[in-house]
């Protein structure tokens, strides 16, 4: 069966965003790998697929990055102590 050009288009960007994902992570450990796709736009289930893992592995990883910068946040807000 024939594909569509629409079909074909797709996969070609589809390959492209594999490339290009690679090469913007390359070198970074998988939780900053996961953080980078993540805030590119990234789906957890797209993000597991680029990098070969569980797309449970994935979620798991975004909450505990949540929680980091949820405590890094809330240490910024408290005032100094007086003294």
């Amino acid at each position: 069966m024939p594909r569509t050009t629409d079909e074909l288009i797709l996969k070609k960007i589809d390959q492209i965003l594999r490339i290009l994902a690679a090469a913007a992570t390359a070198g970074m450990k998988q939780r900053e790998q996961i953080a980078l796709l993540s805030r590119a736009g990234l789906q957890p289930k797209d993000i597991a697929e680029l990098l070969g893992t569980s797309s449970n592995t994935v979620r798991v990883e975004l909450v505990a990055l949540r929680k980091s910068n949820d405590k890094r946040k809330n240490r910024k807000k408290k005032p100094a102590a007086e003294e």
